[in-house]
């Protein structure tokens, strides 16, 4: 009896050390994205452009004056069984929106001044 108390005893420690260990990986991988935030968190308190990079690529903001050119999704119809793998759209060219000329930048603006569209 006493050796069936040994062996579930010596399970249990083995489980354990496994536990702390499995534990202590997670905290380090914590710790290492709880580093990269705050060094994401003091770039955009520093870096006025990757601020209005942030706020137009994640929020959609856009500066007065921008234009903003919504381009429809492509719809691609499926193919059906027996016609071949590849499907193919036609897109007439009148329904293809052509983008303004380029403007030259003047300088990262101030984040202060984008809006929502």
């Amino acid at each position: 009896m006493l050796g069936i108390a040994s062996v579930k005893s010596s399970h249990d420690l083995a489980a354990a050390r496994q536990r702390k260990l499995t534990l202590e990986t997670r905290i380090q991988a914590t710790q290492a994205e709880i580093d990269r935030l705050h060094n994401r968190i003091e770039r955009l308190k520093s870096d006025p452009g990757m601020l209005e990079r942030l706020a137009r690529e994640d929020l959609g903001m856009v500066r007065p004056g921008d234009v903003v050119i919504e381009l429809p999704s492509p719809q691609v119809p499926l193919s059906r069984a027996g016609e071949g793998s590849t499907a193919k759209a036609a897109v007439a060219p009148e329904t293809i929106p052509t983008a303004p000329p380029a403007v030259p930048a003047v300088g990262p603006p101030a984040p202060e001044s984008l809006a929502h569209p």
